[in-house]
């Protein structure tokens, strides 16, 4: 999601942008920065999330987790709350001092009738419809993105291709929103961001990088595809498992018991190691499943 979208249509832009920080009635972390309020909600096993709401004038000190409705993410914990919260009054802080304006443009976009625009500049446009949007670059703005990440047409869409927008024309977006940016071109279009900073993303770097990584180095190992608990075996969780974790209708599926303790998914998938988990062959736990094979 473009944080540009996300959070600023919810800010108002006061001289001053202080965080004040509570717990809520609950017990939950909470903060304020102008009219907006966030909250660290859990989410269970130890996760939060980072959820928020618009005009609540109420203290901090009477709120509760109905009162939030907005989420933007995952929080780490308190004190990555906090940090987030003085970057998101830097952020707002930011935004107070830059030309965006909401207007009204009749025209079509590739996601359908424009309902809102965002004018970030000349020739750079936001654009919302009812279920997506994005930006639109004129001919000339279009012109200086880097050829690696140039869209014919000039339009971003706003879930990863804004943050092109955003790392060709830097001044024009908080450090928050460049910051985002970064991170999504080096997660989505990882040869991009090399060939235009001029220097190799490090393992952990890159989403996308890190897969490719992950896909060659597990090209002919069984890895898990689906899983569930096992009905005839406690403590274990059956799972089906392809080679590289290929799907298909011709591809080799085979069943491995795994112990629940151990079994977890990481980053790109949970490979099976035949040395420790064995292979399956009894009645299934997956309703219907009859295997198959190439």
């Amino acid at each position: 999601m473009n944080p540009a979208r996300s959070l600023q249509t919810e800010v108002s832009t006061p001289e001053d942008f202080g965080v004040e920080f509570a717990r809520a009635a609950d017990g939950t972390a909470v903060a304020r920065i102008g009219d907006l309020v966030f909250a660290m909600v859990p989410a269970g096993r130890g996760q939060y999330l980072l959820a928020s709401a618009w005009h609540v004038s109420r203290p901090l000190t009477v709120l509760k987790r109905d009162d939030f409705y907005s989420h933007h993410g995952s929080v780490a914990d308190e004190a990555a709350f906090r940090d987030r919260m003085i970057e998101q009054a830097d952020h707002c802080r930011e935004l107070g001092l830059l030309s965006r304006k909401s207007v009204r443009v009749t025209c079509s976009t590739p996601w359908g009738p424009s309902q809102g625009a965002t004018v970030y500049a000349d020739g750079m446009v936001s654009h919302m419809t009812a279920g997506h949007g994005g930006f639109q670059l004129s001919s000339a703005r279009n012109a200086k993105v880097h050829p690696t990440l140039r869209a014919e047409g000039g339009w971003y869409e706003e879930d990863a291709a804004w943050a092109i927008v955003a790392l060709t024309f830097p001044d024009l977006f908080t450090a928050y929103e460049r910051k985002c940016a970064d991170k999504t071109i080096r997660d989505r279009w990882p040869d991009a961001w090399e060939a235009i900073f001029g220097r190799s993303l490090a393992r952990g770097e890159s989403y996308e990088k890190d897969a490719q990584a992950f896909a060659r180095e597990h090209v002919e190992d069984w890895i898990v595809i689906s899983a569930l608990r096992s009905e005839r075996h406690p403590g274990m969780t059956e799972v089906i498992a392809t080679v590289g974790g290929k799907r298909g209708d011709h591809v080799d599926e085979r069943r491995f018991l795994v112990p629940s303790d151990e079994y977890a998914v990481g980053r790109f998938g949970f490979v099976i190691d035949e040395a420790k988990h064995a292979a399956y062959d009894g009645p299934p736990s997956f309703a219907g499943w009859r295997g198959r094979v190439a």
